[in-house]
């Protein structure tokens, strides 16, 4: 049994989540049970776990780096924002609704969602050893500090052994580790045993008078210098990472892919298995232009999807869309995106906001209603009525889309109930909807979606899975390189 570790932040995105996965990796490696924790997570990137409930993807992709089926209690609290002044709450998997900012932070409802997140981390932590616990954003937000309930409150209710991280790529990071532990109280900072330095670029002994300085001034230790790296691929964690990704075309030879940049976009993960088919030229954009020049378009998942469908006519993306499929260009819509582009999305009972309908592209016969009540669950299917039902996806969704007449589905779901239901609408090679997120992970479907473009068929088709199992391991040996893991493993043994 060892005691459980915490990795905080001196703010957000400064690595938190890719190395609370590294560790999940390296605890398993050395044969332990380790399974993640963070309290609540902010993110529209989630997923459906094996029981059908929802959580934050990053808990997902660690608890994979772990070894391990994700579970509701590695994410008790999911926040998802719907507009810039609210979320949708999801409690222990399920929404309870919809609350402003000003709302949710309010004490009492606070102190009903610690005991949750401390009631979930208990029952978590009497089956797996370590827990590795995730922070968010930063510890030291004196405004928000007596009403947290995902850092160091949640490190003292764990007796969590635990550890800063600081971005020393965006600058200053001097001032963010001093300043963030010169504002903790005396208990708060006995818990930090050690601080690691992430995205290093160059060579980390230029930075060896930095640790030493570093120890000096706040006395705690610098445990690691991680280096900057882009050749290891883990699954990031929220729209944050957006920022990053390629916004335009890239060299011409290859299927340009077009997803389009929508305000709430949501599980943008999706798109992560055909962005390394290297017959593909995935990017993310809102230029009516570049999407008229790709040969596929995807209309992707929203939290929002009445809102996001207006910005789009709005602006004229929809148009633009609309023009590209007329011009023999294919179509695709995931989730939120397969709503937007049937006849209509409704909204009578104001589940997303206070506008009751909007008119969709109007590229596919259908017509969605949303619905108080979310569908989440893991989805085995066949596609397009092939022989094995050997893909794999998962649905997150509040709407119920009917279609006008016959149709062929995208995907024959086999698992469930009932076994045989049909998903999404086929209106041929170049124009299809889907519920199924993860549809794109499948080779089958990549093939399928790139085949009016190139006669190329991979030499073999990605595994994605055993791609990101070699990715945690990657990842593992990263950090062994360049973090002092004997002191970590000092710092767990319980007494």
């Amino acid at each position: 049994m060892l005691r459980p570790i915490m990795f905080v932040g001196t703010a957000s995105d400064v690595g938190k989540s890719v190395i609370t996965a590294g560790f999940c990796r390296i605890f398993r490696q050395d044969g332990h049970q380790p399974a993640p924790f963070k309290a609540q997570n902010m993110s529209l990137n989630s997923y459906a776990t094996p029981e059908g409930l929802e959580i934050g993807r990053a808990q997902a992709v660690q608890a994979e780096a772990a070894g391990i089926a994700c579970h509701v209690d590695m994410n008790p609290v999911l926040l998802k924002p719907t507009s810039d002044l609210a979320s949708q709450v999801v409690l222990n998997g399920r929404p309870i609704g919809t609350q402003s900012a000003y709302e949710y932070f309010r004490e009492n409802d606070r102190h009903e969602l610690f005991v949750a997140a401390t009631q979930a981390y208990d029952r978590l932590a009497a089956r797996y050893s370590p827990v590795v616990l995730e922070g968010a954003g930063s510890i030291s937000e004196l405004n928000l500090k007596r009403r947290d309930i995902t850092n160091l409150r949640m490190a003292r209710h764990a007796g969590a052994a635990t550890y800063l991280i600081a971005d020393i790529d965006r600058g200053g990071v001097f001032g963010s580790v001093f300043g963030t532990l010169a504002l903790l109280e005396p208990d708060e900072k006995a818990c930090i045993k050690g601080i690691i330095i992430n995205k290093f670029r160059g060579d980390a002994r230029l930075f060896e008078d930095g640790r030493q300085q570093l120890a000096e001034l706040t006395g705690v230790p610098v445990v690691g210098v991680l280096p900057f790296f882009r050749d290891i691929f883990v699954e990031e964690e929220d729209s944050v990472a957006l920022a990053h990704k390629q916004r335009r075309a890239g060299p011409a030879g290859r299927v340009r892919v077009a997803v389009v940049l929508l305000g709430r976009l949501s599980n943008f993960t999706d798109f992560d298995a055909l962005a390394h088919d290297p017959r593909a030229d995935l990017f993310f954009t809102r230029d009516a232009a570049e999407i008229g020049a790709a040969d596929v378009i995807i209309l992707p998942g929203s939290k929002n999807t009445i809102a996001d469908l207006l910005a789009l006519t709005n602006s004229g993306l929809s148009a633009a869309i609309v023009q590209a499929y007329r011009a023999g260009k294919t179509v695709v819509g995931i989730c939120g995106g397969y709503q937007m582009l049937g006849r209509s999305v409704e909204d009578p009972d104001g589940v997303e906001g206070p506008v009751p309908a909007a008119i969709g592209l109007g590229l596919l016969p259908v017509r969605t209603v949303l619905q108080g009540e979310k569908t989440t669950r893991q989805r085995q299917f066949t596609f397009l009525g092939g022989a094995a039902a050997d893909c794999r996806g998962y649905e997150i969704h509040m709407g119920q889309t009917t279609v006008d007449g016959p149709a062929q589905p995208v995907a024959t779901l086999t698992d469930g109930t009932p076994a045989g239901s049909p998903d999404g609408y086929y209106a041929g090679p170049r124009c299809w909807g889907t519920y199924l997120h993860g549809i794109l992970d499948n080779a089958a479907v990549i093939d399928a979606l790139l085949a009016p473009y190139t006669p190329q068929k991979t030499a073999a088709p990605l595994d994605f899975t055993a791609f990101k199992n070699e990715q945690y391991d990657r990842l593992a040996a990263h950090i062994r390189a360049n973090v002092d893991v004997a002191q970590i493993y000092a710092a767990l043994q319980l007494p």
